[in-house]
C-alpha cells in the first residue's frame, strides 16, 4: 500500500507541472503580458539516442496575478515528438489558456 502511494506522488508531481494550472486560474479577464524573451541554453548532456526538447516559458494566472514560468529542457514522450506550445486566447471575452501538448 505505501509503495503505491508513492509511485502515485511521485507521477503526480511529476505530471502536475505539465498540465498547468488548474481550476479558476485557466481563464482570466485580464489579458497576459507579452512572452519574455528568453534565450534557450544549450541542452543538457545525455546519453546516445536521447535527446532533449525546449519547452518556452509561459504566463500563468495564479488567481490574483500572471507569474512566468521560465522555458525548460524535457524528454519528449516518443520519437519525433514535436512540442506544441500552450497559449492565452480570448474567448468570449475571457482569456483561457489552452495548455501546451505533443503530436507526432
Amino acid at each position: 500500500m505505501k509503495r503505491s502511494f508513492k509511485y502515485t506522488a511521485f507521477v503526480a508531481a511529476a505530471i502536475l507541472p505539465l498540465l498547468g494550472s488548474a481550476g479558476p486560474a485557466l481563464s482570466q479577464a485580464a489579458p497576459p503580458p507579452p512572452p519574455q524573451a528568453e534565450v534557450a541554453p544549450p541542452p543538457p548532456t545525455a546519453a546516445p539516442g536521447a535527446y532533449w526538447v525546449w519547452q518556452p516559458g509561459y504566463w500563468r494566472w495564479n488567481g490574483r496575478r500572471y507569474v512566468w514560468f521560465p522555458g525548460r529542457y524535457v524528454h519528449p514522450p516518443y520519437a519525433q515528438a514535436v512540442w506544441v506550445p500552450g497559449n492565452w486566447v480570448l474567448v468570449r471575452g475571457r482569456w483561457v489558456w489552452r495548455p501546451g501538448h505533443w503530436r507526432r
